[in-house]
């Protein structure tokens, strides 16, 4: 939609976000309004001096003179129906210019003009607190930490400990809710405090193996989506959701990506909007590192621990994690080959069991050596001696290859 007599070279003023509920309907009508987006809202808004109900009047006229006839903006019940639908899941909604948006995210054209906010924002009628704990999470520009759904047991374990160690730094950890890389790195931020961004309604959860997870977030941390409560994720909905992750923060860190990935769309999105990319490396042949060996290749920083990511972004040392002797306990020695350690080892085992656990493990081990000591931790429900079988059968499938050491490797 064209807006006129504004400056088009100059950046539109900052919106005055609504103080009535009657302001938060007029703009939940604009943005629902068909044929209107965040970038359109925000000129509708300029062009009529930051009056949504003004804009709502004038929009037939703009439609019927792009050619499109009959036009009627979102009807006043849907808006109220959306507001009910998310008083109902304990969120409330934060309009761009409160106090509490994210100001990271304020500074995009397509930033989005509501978020549904699901947390501890403390109380307050529209956005909460400014003060409140997972406002300060918003008002803080954090870290994205992003990888692979499929992702190896070393890439779980390094996305924990960076989202670990950044929480403990100060710095909020942001992700997407998906399984693999972002579940490991918003459990591990959980005691400093996580944000989640959501592809659908912020009263959905997806995948649902997630939904503990997001409880526990919503305690400490919060979650954020602009799609209206109620809407299933679709695949349209991620790169929109992508957007807002990457527009929240400083830079974005990709720990484990195939070569054609989800996660390398947001790390393009993140360098058109300004922000820093890093990555971490990975083998040259497991295909989940073929994404974040690129984007080193291509110019990004390369991250060993959460002290490249605080350096490459200029941080005080005082907001630094405190040195320690190691990063984490070395790898227990396994158990001798064959031997079923565990008292379980002789439970009995459920039926066809086998062939789920081989992709369990294909999954978990990639061409970079995996203690077998940590491959049994990440299973901790299947019974040793079923294990210990299933690794063996593989072995002599070719699927799997023993190390010294007690290290397995795909090959």
């Amino acid at each position: 939609m064209e807006r006129t007599g504004v400056d088009l070279f100059s950046s539109p003023p900052p919106l005055a976000p609504p103080t009535t509920e009657e302001q938060l309907l007029d703009w939940l009508c604009l943005l629902r309004s068909r044929r209107v987006g965040p970038a359109s809202f925000r000129r509708l808004m300029t062009a009529h001096d930051g009056s949504a109900a003004a804009a709502l009047d004038a929009l037939p006229a703009i439609a019927a003179a792009s050619g499109t006839a009959d036009y009627r903006p979102c009807p006043r019940d849907q808006a109220h129906m959306e507001l009910r639908a998310g008083r109902r899941a304990g969120a409330r909604l934060i309009a761009l210019g409160a106090p509490c948006y994210p100001p990271l995210l304020a500074e995009l054209d397509d930033a989005p003009p509501l978020l549904w906010a699901l947390g501890a924002l403390g109380q307050g009628a529209l956005c909460g607190q400014p003060d409140a704990p997972a406002a300060r999470l918003l008002t803080t520009p954090g870290i994205a930490l992003i990888g692979a759904r499929n992702a190896s047991s070393l890439g779980l374990r390094m996305a924990g400990l960076l989202a670990r160690d950044l929480g403990r730094a100060g710095v909020p950890v942001v992700s997407g809710l998906a399984r693999g890389i972002d579940a490991s790195a918003h459990r591990a931020a959980l005691e400093a405090g996580t944000v989640a961004v959501i592809a659908g309604g912020i009263d959905t959860v997806y995948p649902r193996e997630n939904a503990a997870l997001s409880a526990d977030i919503v305690r400490t941390g919060v979650i954020l989506s602009e799609m209206p409560p109620g809407t299933q994720p679709r695949a349209r909905h991620f790169p929109r959701r992508n957007r807002i992750v990457s527009g929240l923060v400083r830079a974005v860190v990709v720990v484990e990506a195939a070569a054609r990935s989800g996660s390398l769309m947001t790390a393009r999105i993140a360098l058109d909007q300004g922000r820093e990319v890093l990555a971490v490396p990975g083998h040259p042949l497991d295909p989940r590192a073929a994404g974040t060996n690129m984007l080193l290749r291509d110019g990004a920083r390369l991250v060993r621990s959460a002290a490249d990511v605080l350096d490459a972004l200029d941080l005080p040392a005082a907001a630094q994690p405190a040195p320690r002797r190691a990063v984490s306990k070395p790898p227990a020695t396994p158990a001798p080959y064959g031997r079923s350690a565990p008292p379980r080892a002789e439970a009995a085992l459920p039926p066809r069991l086998g062939a789920g656990l081989r992709q369990r493990i294909s999954a978990l081990i990639g061409a970079t050596p995996l203690p077998e000591a940590q491959l049994f931790a990440q299973v901790p429900d299947t019974p040793a001696a079923q294990l210990v079988a299933t690794l063996q059968e593989m072995e002599i499938d070719g699927e799997v290859q023993r190390l010294p050491g007690g290290y397995l490797s795909r090959e």
